[in-house]
């Protein structure tokens, strides 16, 4: 009984070794696939074969399959009926309803967070804002879109509501590729380097339980990303992206 019981604890062990073997490479794939969907070094659009993708990783499909669902769950590739995956296209004529709900949500989680932060919250937005600092020396895109979206995740774990954190986390990741090109845009542009600035006078309001100049900074954060996304629109596609001038208010105060 004893040795039947000795081979079963081997097979469990062997087991959770094989799982933990396979989630290391399909979360190595993930990590891969996710950084060149963001960066858009994969188009919209593109088919994700998972024979070639098991081929070009020298891997079983299993891992690889792990990997691409995980990518379906953050909306950055989407399986059709015909069980074929692409990498999520990216539609940019939709483009003001997605700054719609980022305006809301951010405004309420940033009013969250100055009702309910503590210290060490502040602390710890004050150390992603200055990791987010240090992405403008490279100019390196993907750790810029990395960093502002933990900035702005740790001001929504300060606002202590889950339920609005994790539709704005969905919302953010949604949207790093539209920040891929802003990034891009401005980096090329006359521009002053992007929202860094923004990111401690948010700081700042939080710390101060300000809510109102909190909503107000939160507010202006996501109006100036809209406005400048606008014109690298226009710049690329010609006048035909124009937004309602009510769709977000103005940088001046909130609808």
């Amino acid at each position: 009984m004893e040795h039947v019981d000795s081979q079963g604890h081997q097979k469990a062990l062997r087991e959770t070794a094989d799982r933990r073997t396979r989630g290391g490479r399909s979360n190595a794939v993930y990590e891969t696939l996710q950084r060149e969907i963001l960066t858009l070094a994969l188009s919209p659009g593109e088919p994700l074969d998972e024979t070639h993708l098991a081929q070009r990783f020298g891997m079983s499909r299993s891992p690889i399959r792990e990997a691409l669902n995980r990518l379906v769950m953050q909306g950055l590739v989407v399986m059709l009926t015909n069980r074929s995956t692409l990498v999520a296209p990216l539609d940019l004529a939709k483009f003001p309803r997605y700054v719609e709900a980022l305006d809301l949500l951010q405004r309420i989680n940033t009013r969250l967070a100055a009702e309910h932060r503590t210290d060490d919250d502040i602390a710890r937005m004050r150390r992603l804002a200055e990791a987010f600092d240090e992405t403008l020396i490279e100019y390196d895109h993907f750790e810029m879109s990395s960093t502002n979206k933990a900035f702005h995740m740790a001001i929504a774990a300060a606002g202590g509501n889950p339920y609005l954190a994790q539709q704005y986390d969905a919302l953010l990741d949604q949207g790093r590729r539209l920040l891929h090109l802003h990034f891009d845009f401005l980096g090329k542009s006359t521009y002053d380097r992007p929202l860094a600035s923004e990111h401690h006078e948010m700081i700042d309001a939080i710390e101060a339980h300000d809510l109102d100049g909190a909503d107000r900074l939160a507010h202006a954060h996501t109006r100036q990303f809209h406005d400048r996304f606008l014109d690298y629109l226009r710049t690329n596609y010609g006048a035909g992206f124009e937004l309602d001038p009510g769709a977000i208010g103005t940088a001046g105060g909130a609808r």
